[in-house]
């Protein structure tokens, strides 16, 4: 620790016998840092956040997802950045002042291109910055890249939506016209081939349609068939008439009477409620019939009362007749449709390949239709919202305001870095010309270096003369070292005063 203590010593004396080399390589090296730092030029930079909705109103109604949102994020980094916008910003700004030809002008659009960043933050923000030679500048530049985008881009993207609408329009009236001729040729076809069948659909559809339909009356008609059968068999075993009271037969009113009754059980007996219309009708009847037998003589009419039970069996049996002869007439209208079909499918058979085609053809177009009538519908009033809504679809956040400092390059710090460069740079240079020409500072030094026992060593006497001189010249070495420190601060102070007239 002892000799490393000595080294030091000796290091600081040898610097210090050369203090005048020191200083002035560190003048040099401070005066030629600090002009170079002095010719480095300030770069201030202008900053705006901005909220860009870009016709999200809607989003929900319109179909527009995350994907599109990350093509509006593109949209405004190419709409902001394409060299016309930019040479816009060129003209528009103090850098006019600053172009003489059109290669001036690319030049300033080269540069602009790259001292402007668009950067994209949540919740559709942008963040828009800007860098220029002056604060004045920066912020021009950001405000004119803000009013490009509020006159041009949206003003585009509303056109861009007329002239999408228009075309949708020629579309939906282009495709009308197919289907309109696609559904008369449908229509011709089914009223030629599938008019007598049942159901919808293709041809085969309708032909199995039709042979279900048919199987089912069959079932109906032979339920039919046998409830008539039994009928007629009840009907065999049952006496027309019966003998009226005390044997003596009842006259017409009577057998009227008789037979209503008989209807009217045997609708209960069908289940018919007492509201039913046949039922109400049939009371009405029942109540002038009463009347009527009341005031018919007895004995009147003819040798017996109609029996009411063959009556009500009368009555089933032409329902019965009428439903089996309604099934039949329809079994025999479905039959020959069919047989008139099949007999054209067999004359013809490219038929049924020709309906799957047209009806495959007209569902396809009306898929279209439907999606192109759709797709016109929505951005109709996507184009209505935007219409209505531009004011919430931009808005400045933060607008851009004059920079105070510049962004680049720091020159308090280079300043103090060049003074500290400069401190070192001479203290190197003082300990490495003490290293080119040694000097021994002890007596130890000088025997380790000779191999010589050192006898003795002689202090200096300094006369008064010489030590007024030293004291003079130390004065003048510290108002030169002094003199470095001022500078610094005489440099910040400039630095200082620059940013406030910049401002």
């Amino acid at each position: 620790m002892n000799g490393l203590y000595d080294e030091l010593r000796v290091a600081m004396h040898s610097i210090w016998q050369r203090r005048w080399l020191a200083l002035a390589v560190a003048w040099g090296i401070a005066i030629l840092g600090w002009l170079v730092v002095s010719q480095l030029p300030n770069r201030y930079e202008a900053k705006a956040r901005v909220f860009v909705q870009m016709g999200q109103v809607l989003s929900a109604k319109v179909g527009i997802n995350a994907q599109e949102q990350q093509n509006d994020v593109d949209t405004i980094r190419q709409t902001l950045t394409s060299a016309v916008n930019l040479e816009k910003v060129v003209r528009g700004t103090d850098l006019a002042n600053t172009v003489s030809s059109p290669q001036d002008i690319a030049d300033r659009v080269a540069g602009l291109q790259t001292n402007i960043q668009i950067v994209a933050q949540q919740n559709n923000l942008f963040q828009i910055t800007a860098s220029a030679s002056s604060p004045k500048l920066a912020k021009q530049i950001v405000d004119k890249l803000i009013s490009i985008f509020v006159d041009q881009n949206l003003s585009d993207d509303r056109n861009d939506t007329q002239t999408t609408l228009r075309f949708l329009d020629s579309q939906v009236e282009q495709m009308q016209n197919r289907l309109a001729d696609a559904d008369a040729k449908r229509t011709a076809f089914q009223t030629q081939y599938l008019g007598a069948l049942p159901g919808s659909g293709t041809l085969q559809d309708r032909m199995s349609q039709a042979r279900t339909q048919m199987a089912q009356i069959d079932g109906d008609l032979a339920g039919a068939q046998t409830s008539l059968a039994a009928i007629n068999g009840q009907m065999a075993g049952t006496q027309q008439t019966v003998a009226g009271a005390n044997g003596v037969a009842g006259g017409p009113a009577r057998a009227r009477l008789a037979a209503i009754e008989g209807q009217l059980a045997d609708a209960r007996a069908r289940g018919y409620t007492e509201s039913h219309p046949d039922v109400v009708a049939l009371k009405s009847q029942l109540a002038s019939a009463r009347a009527a037998a009341a005031s018919e003589p007895i004995g009147a009419g003819g040798g017996g009362t109609p029996n009411p039970v063959y009556l009500s069996l009368k009555s089933m049996q032409a329902d019965k007749q009428a439903a089996v002869a309604a099934l039949s007439a329809r079994k025999s209208q479905l039959q020959g449709d069919m047989n008139a079909i099949m007999a054209k499918l067999n004359g013809d058979p490219a038929v049924a390949s020709e309906q799957s085609q047209i009806e495959r053809d007209y569902q396809v177009l009306k898929d279209q239709y439907d999606k192109v009538l759709s797709d016109r519908e929505e951005l109709r009033v996507r184009a209505e919202a935007q219409a209505q809504t531009d004011a919430i679809k931009f808005r400045t956040i933060d607008p851009p305001a004059a920079p105070r400092a510049p962004a680049a390059p720091n020159r308090p710090l280079l300043l103090f870095g060049v003074l500290i460069l400069a401190i070192g740079g001479g203290l190197a240079a003082a300990f490495g010309v003490a290293q080119l020409k040694p000097t021994f500072a002890t007596a130890g030094r000088l025997e380790k270096a000779t191999g010589l026992p050192v006898i003795g060593s002689i202090s200096e006497r300094v006369s008064r003369a010489d030590a007024a001189l030293r004291r003079r010249k130390l004065v003048l070495f510290a108002g030169a070292a002094g003199g470095l420190a001022v500078a610094f601060v005489g440099l910040l102070g400039v630095e200082m005063l620059m940013r406030g007239l910049a401002a």
